[in-house]
């Protein structure tokens, strides 16, 4: 058995602004930039969400802009082949989790747990 659940939301912005586009984004939805010094935010821009709510990020990104879900799971190999045989395909493994596409063409990411209360709230599922 395995878990996963919606993480959030991430603002993919083709810019050479970063900066520029989380100030965009944090004063259309009303939240304020987080602070991170993990290199592996780098290109990233996080916004500080409610504890428990929905993350949200704004990433720099080389492809069109558009903005992508993350499931998170507590087995990300697991749910990916669950989302595989109800026909996602995978694209690109990046770090820990997959880049994934929906048979009907949107893209969207299996990430570990990012939010509080994942346990108490995620689906669970069977493993086949």
């Amino acid at each position: 058995m395995h878990r996963s659940r919606l993480a959030g939301f991430i603002i993919d912005c083709n810019t050479d602004d970063l900066d520029r586009a989380a100030a965009f984004w944090c004063a259309a939805l009303g939240y304020a930039r987080r602070p991170s010094r993990e290199q592996a935010d780098a290109g990233y821009a996080l916004l500080d969400t409610p504890p428990g709510d929905l993350h949200i990020e704004v990433q720099k990104v080389s492809h069109p802009s558009r903005v992508h879900i993350d499931i998170e799971s507590d087995n990300v190999e697991a749910e990916v082949r669950r989302l595989e045989k109800l026909g996602a395909k995978r694209v690109q493994q990046v770090r820990t989790w997959w880049v994934m596409e929906a048979p009907t063409g949107q893209r969207f990411c299996v990430v570990r747990p990012q939010r509080e209360g994942f346990a108490e709230s995620a689906n669970s599922w069977d493993e086949d």
